[in-house]
């Protein structure tokens, strides 16, 4: 059962010695592994309080802390453009764990299909983006989450994409075409990066036309960067996207990866097929109904013809009801 305000910002008030609540409120977009309220003190200042809400959310919580430990440092010295969550206390769950609580980042949630292409807010995100993407991956690696090399980040889309297969309920034709991409090796020929893993446009925070923070950064991992880059590119309007992947590259010091836009594509596909699968394990009828018809729209778009070109279009489309 989830635990109600009040008791999440009593949960506020033993984490943050001192902290006098005088208003608490849901968010308007909540999630499913943790409970989340804003517990307004005294002083109205905001405070976010988190709890996990089962034991592997815990985990990624305590991850998660440690990560924002070196994200704040690079906040702090300009190398990561806008803020993150910086926990200021905790405190214990009778169950076990224990739940986070930080000041309240500035801003509202992106409005992606608002974006308009040019040097202001598209801008700002692609830089955001590739300022994750540019940061040492040891502040990963230190905080004990998942380090893939390109190889075996591709073998992990492999076997989703045969999971989804045994399911029986992805188009044929959609699975060749899956395929055809995952054993283009030139493809997957790319420099793994720190990924944010979860980016939405609930993630991220945007005031006075700036990106002003990112949140939830529990799945963060070393992989693909362009796996960042996928909603964005089903979601936003074209123009828009167009505007953040420039910035984006003259942001990256790296050299141009030329395949970046196929495979942060390609990642929006494969998202029906977490879907499916997420729908399939939980054993939600509504979601396996509302991913199967998605992967039969894309399906119809994409059979015609195998050249990317002209399955560009048609994949944000669809995939952007997902996103």
């Amino acid at each position: 059962m989830p635990r109600s305000p009040l008791a999440l910002a009593a949960l506020a008030t033993v984490a943050v010695p001192g902290l006098d609540a005088y208003d608490v409120r849901r968010p308007a977009h909540p999630g499913t592994d943790f409970d989340i309220a804003v517990v307004v003190d005294a002083a109205r200042r905001r405070w976010v309080v988190r709890a996990p809400v089962h034991p592997a959310a815990g985990a990624a919580l305590e991850a998660e802390v440690e990560l924002l430990d070196a994200l704040g440092t690079a906040s702090d010295a300009g190398t990561l453009p806008c803020a993150v969550p910086r926990p200021v206390g905790f405190a214990h769950l009778p169950e076990g764990g224990r739940a986070a609580v930080h000041a309240e980042i500035p801003g509202r949630s992106l409005d992606v299909a608002q974006l308009v292409p040019g040097p202001g807010l598209c801008a700002s995100l692609g830089r955001a983006i590739a300022a994750v993407h540019e940061l040492p991956t040891s502040v990963v690696e230190n905080a004990g989450l998942p380090v893939y090399d390109a190889e075996a980040y591709r073998a992990r889309r492999q076997a989703e994409v045969d999971e989804a297969a045994r399911t029986g309920k992805v188009p044929p034709t959609l699975l060749r075409r899956w395929e055809e991409r995952l054993e283009d090796v030139a493809l997957w020929r790319f420099r793994p990066t720190v990924v944010h893993g979860d980016l939405t446009n609930e993630r991220i925070l945007v005031r006075d036309g700036e990106v002003s923070g990112i949140l939830h950064w529990g799945d963060a991992c070393v992989a693909d960067p362009a796996d960042d880059l996928s909603w964005l590119l089903v979601a936003a309007p074209p123009e828009a996207a167009d505007s953040i992947l420039e910035a984006y590259q003259l942001r990256r010091t790296e050299l141009l990866d030329p395949h970046l836009t196929d495979r942060a594509l390609l990642a929006g596909e494969l998202a029906l097929a977490r879907w499916l699968l997420y729908g399939v394990r939980s054993g939600n009828d509504d979601v396996v109904a509302d991913a199967v018809e998605m992967l039969v729209e894309l399906d119809e778009h994409t059979r015609p013809t195998w050249d990317d070109e002209a399955a560009t279009a048609p994949i944000a489309t669809v995939t952007a009801s997902y996103a």
